[in-house]
């Protein structure tokens, strides 16, 4: 590996690091909105209550989609370990650098990335 590459995989591995602790991060501190909603008719009105519930699930929904992102993390960094990184994970064919720019953890190129969005539409 040449000083470049093994410099650019350092910078790689701390922008994921740093998404990862960032995810981390709002996880616990949007932790509360994710508790169950106290149906305490003294406390609050039914469209409150409506309301509640409503901000509940989605702040659920948002967390399943960091936990979702985490994973892709953890899966990127295990790629960078194992000397796997950059390969599309279905084809095996290198994912373009800009593609990688823009989300350091995708696993798939642009091609099938596009064939699962398909599949996924049907």
């Amino acid at each position: 590996m040449t000083e470049s590459l093994g410099r650019q995989l350092e910078q790689l591995v701390a922008r994921l690091r740093a998404q990862q602790e960032e995810l981390r991060n709002l996880d616990v501190s949007s932790q509360e909105s994710r508790e169950p909603v106290e149906l305490d008719q003294s406390r609050v009105g039914r469209l409150s209550r409506m309301d509640a519930l409503q901000q509940q699930a989605m702040a659920q929904a948002t967390a399943n989609r960091r936990s979702i992102e985490l994973r892709k993390i953890d899966a990127a960094l295990d790629r960078i370990a194992d000397g796997d990184y950059g390969y599309c994970l279905r084809c095996g064919e290198g994912i373009a650098p800009e593609r990688l720019d823009l989300d350091p953890a995708t696993p798939l190129c642009i091609d099938c990335a596009s064939i699962r969005r398909d599949d996924n539409q049907h």
